[in-house]
């Protein structure tokens, strides 16, 4: 499974997302700092649940990255966060 795939299986078992969108943007980021080969190190993600609705901007980014916490400290070196209001 990807690393994509597994950010995307996560996010929808914890949020139940009404939109969910997970890129890689690693080739964008060829030659900086946490970048292989292969690529799979700088995602976005772009999401809409009804879960995330009532937090503040910084709990929804603590609340996504707690989900992800294995991935970040492990093979995703970046992950940029858009949430959407429903």
């Amino acid at each position: 499974m990807t690393m994509q795939q597994t950010i995307t299986n996560k996010l929808t078992a914890a949020f139940a997302p009404s939109f969910l969108n997970v890129i890689d943007e690693s080739e964008n980021h060829r030659g900086h700092g946490g970048w292989r080969e292969g690529g799979e190190t700088h995602f976005r993600v772009q999401i809409t649940a009804d879960k995330l609705q009532d937090m503040s901007r910084v709990n929804q980014h603590r609340a996504i990255n707690e989900v992800l916490a294995d991935e970040l400290a492990s093979t995703v070196h970046a992950l940029a966060i858009e949430v959407k209001n429903t």
